[in-house]
């Protein structure tokens, strides 16, 4: 958690320091371009509500995850992704706190995308946080629906975690 929070801020400084007098650098023609934006919505140009909205949601789904990512510590599959989620949440958490909104850079146009009235020409702007959250769901959302269901295929827990709760009465 602590290096995806790190890796974060650091690109995010660097975003500001480096593109704040440009328009967009292209990295690879118009497919990848790095260009600053400064988001008071949510993930994929949501918005919900205001900036506070967001840190507000944060601040309460930010435990659920600290306790899902304890409860399956010995679970890799499940808690290093928690842990990515929970460190993008930090790492948005910060620049909506020091600057009430998220710093984005990172600009990528894969395809458009036209579902009635909706016109999608070039997708949302984002930054490493966004990503480790979205890859991070992703992985989550595939390993539900391959995982193997039974005993059989069940973590081997440590010999102190097979034991019940001495609070379990």
């Amino acid at each position: 958690m602590g290096l995806v929070v790190i890796a974060d801020q650091a690109t995010k400084l660097w975003a500001v320091a480096y593109l704040a007098d440009k328009t967009s650098v292209s990295i690879i023609g118009d497919f990848l371009m790095f260009t600053l934006v400064y988001n008071e919505g949510g993930a994929m140009g949501t918005q919900i509500g205001p900036s506070a909205y967001y840190l507000v949601m944060a601040l309460i789904v930010l435990p659920f995850v600290g306790y899902y990512i304890y409860r399956h510590r010995y679970m890799p599959a499940i808690s290093l992704p928690l842990a990515f989620i929970a460190g993008g949440a930090v790492g948005n958490l910060i620049d909506r706190i020091r600057l009430g909104q998220v710093v984005d850079f990172i600009d990528v146009d894969f395809f458009d995308i036209s579902i009635g009235s909706f016109q999608l020409d070039r997708w949302w702007t984002f930054n490493v946080a966004d990503s480790c959250i979205s890859c991070s769901i992703v992985f989550l959302l595939a390993y539900m629906f391959v995982q193997r269901k039974g005993k059989d295929h069940a973590p081997k827990l440590p010999a102190d975690m097979d034991s019940p709760s001495p609070l379990a009465g």
